[in-house]
C-alpha cells in the first residue's frame, strides 16, 4: 500500500482508495480527491508539509495527515 504522502516530487500518481471516517473523508473528497484522479505532485515544504499537488486542473495543498490517506497506485 502506498500513500500520497510517499509520492515523490515530479511523480504522477492514480488514486486507489481513500481512507479516513465521516467528516474527514468527505472534506477529502470535496476536494476533488477520488477513486481514479491522477494527482502530479508538484512540490513538497521545506519541512514536509504541506503537500502541493495538481490534480483536476487546479492546485491544491495537503496537509502529511490527510495525505496519509489517500492510498496511490
Amino acid at each position: 500500500m502506498k500513500t500520497l504522502r510517499e509520492v515523490k516530487v515530479g511523480q504522477t500518481a492514480v488514486v486507489s482508495k481513500l481512507h479516513g471516517e465521516g467528516a474527514v473523508r468527505r472534506r477529502i473528497m470535496d476536494m476533488g480527491i477520488t477513486k481514479g484522479v491522477e494527482i502530479f505532485v508538484r512540490k513538497v515544504a521545506p519541512l514536509g508539509d504541506p503537500i502541493e499537488v495538481n490534480l483536476r486542473g487546479y492546485e491544491l495543498s495537503i496537509r502529511k495527515a490527510d495525505a496519509e490517506m489517500i492510498e496511490v497506485q
